[in-house]
């Protein structure tokens, strides 16, 4: 078979290797498992990890820990900008995470909205969003509108 003879059929599947079927077929005794260690062992899959060193101490185990990380408590916003509600809604509009998402701006409510300042702002809003920046505040109530947490 040359190259140019190969169809979409041709090549798309490779067969499964058939284990344990005798001698003449080249995967007999061990498999292709070799003699010993965890890896000819039945199970061994989902024992040996990624970080698995063998007898040597983890490279885990080893680096010095120090300190403190705030990681665990970091709050996590979807992230809106100013720009955005000026090119999405008209005058006077309520801006809430709910009419967000009806905008296709957010994916969903399941994270609080923050508000940032990138932009200008002419219209009047009454926005409703978990967080916002200082200078978003001032923008939108100095277009004259409203802006609160919640």
């Amino acid at each position: 078979m040359m190259i140019h003879e190969i169809t979409v059929k041709v090549g798309r599947h490779k067969k499964a290797k058939r284990v344990g079927r005798g001698m003449g077929s080249g995967h007999g005794k061990t498999c292709g498992r070799g003699h010993n260690g965890a890896g000819s062992r039945s199970g061994a899959s989902g024992s040996i990890r990624a970080s698995r060193e063998g007898g040597q101490m983890p490279l885990f185990r080893r680096i010095p820990k120090r300190g403190f990380s705030n990681a665990m408590f970091k709050k996590h916003f979807a992230v809106i900008n100013v720009k955005s509600l000026e090119e999405r809604f008209d005058t006077g509009a309520e801006v809430t995470p709910q009419t967000l998402v009806e905008k296709g701006l957010i994916p969903n409510t399941k994270l609080g909205v923050k508000l940032l300042a990138y932009g200008d702002v002419t219209k009047k809003f009454n926005v409703t969003v978990a967080a916002f920046s200082q200078a978003a505040s001032e923008k939108i109530t100095q277009a004259g509108g409203t802006i609160a947490a919640g």
